[in-house]
């Protein structure tokens, strides 16, 4: 069977109702994201401590909402019963887009081929061997949650902790998504490992893939459920505007002398971010691969 995709581009306060009355009309399935994604434009996933205040919108500045139908439905005139429903004056431009089918099991498995990291680390997926069987292997599944070790950010992140620790840290992952940069820095000997993120989804595969790797040493939950105290190093690979709003909580978390780790910044956005976080760490020389920036300092002593 093949597919329709419906994608319109909706306004945040209307995006979930819009969504909802596609899904009431006849979709498979209906999903807002930001139409920005992927330019200095894109804004944080929403509900991130301290970006949002009560009353703001629960979406992004620009939204597209993608519907899946049957080949055989009618999406113009799904469309004018929406228009009808939801009481627009017009409907905004919008795309149609056959959705072929596939073997979406085999095409997905096919997209995620092993990812060497380093001479002793590799990311492969559970249904792969290993290419190296004296390396660190972790194994690591696409899914919900952010972070397979193929984008830019993950992969720079990966090499500063394959280079860096020693054995014996404790460590805070804030934003932790799948869980790969804190049981990747527990397979490589940190003592201790937090994960956090706020997502319970992102929590919840983070244990899953610890456990699918044999990893005890890192915990993993909720922003509200972090325990007191500094770490010897913290990482946090999510994106400028939260690394901006949380700048105070990540400098706080780190032990004088410790390491800073930040990721998820672009290029054009690294020396704001270096400013903003400048009067506490030491950064060394920014890592950059494919556009994007890893920045990682020390904690000054007196600050």
């Amino acid at each position: 069977m093949a597919w329709q995709a419906l994608n319109l581009p909706v306004e945040a306060s209307r995006a979930e109702e819009l969504a909802d009355l596609l899904m009431d009309l006849g979709a498979l399935s209906a999903s807002v994201e930001d139409a920005d994604a992927g330019t200095e434009s894109e804004q944080p996933i929403f509900g991130e401590p301290g970006m949002l205040q009560d009353g703001d919108p629960q979406y992004w500045l620009h939204n597209r909402l993608t519907a899946l139908f049957d080949a055989d439905a009618d999406i113009p005139a799904i469309l004018q019963q929406l228009q009808q429903q939801a009481g627009l004056s017009q409907l905004p431009p919008y795309r149609i887009d056959p959705v072929a089918e596939q073997d979406w099991v085999r095409l997905t498995q096919s997209q995620f081929e092993p990812i060497r990291i380093s001479a002793r680390l590799w990311i492969v997926p559970s249904w792969h061997d290993s290419p190296d069987p004296d390396a660190i292997t972790l194994i690591l599944d696409p899914g919900l949650a952010f972070g397979t070790g193929s984008h830019p950010t993950t992969r720079l992140c990966l090499q500063w902790l394959d280079e860096s620790i020693k054995g014996g840290e404790n460590l805070l992952d804030y934003g932790c998504g799948s869980g790969i940069l804190a049981i990747t820095a527990a397979r490589l000997g940190a003592a201790r490992v937090i994960g956090i993120d706020i997502d319970p989804q992102a929590v919840q595969a983070s244990r899953d893939n610890a456990a699918q790797n044999h990893v005890t040493a890192a915990e993993f939950g909720l922003p509200d459920a972090m325990p007191p105290g500094e770490f010897d190093i913290v990482v946090a690979n999510i994106l400028t505007n939260p690394l901006k709003a949380l700048a105070p909580l990540l400098i706080n978390r780190v032990r004088p002398g410790g390491k800073l780790v930040l990721s998820g910044i672009l290029d054009s956005q690294a020396d704001e971010i270096i400013a903003l976080y400048g009067a506490a760490i030491d950064f060394a020389p920014p890592e950059r691969l494919d556009g994007w920036v890893r920045l990682s300092g020390t904690r000054r002593s007196t600050a």
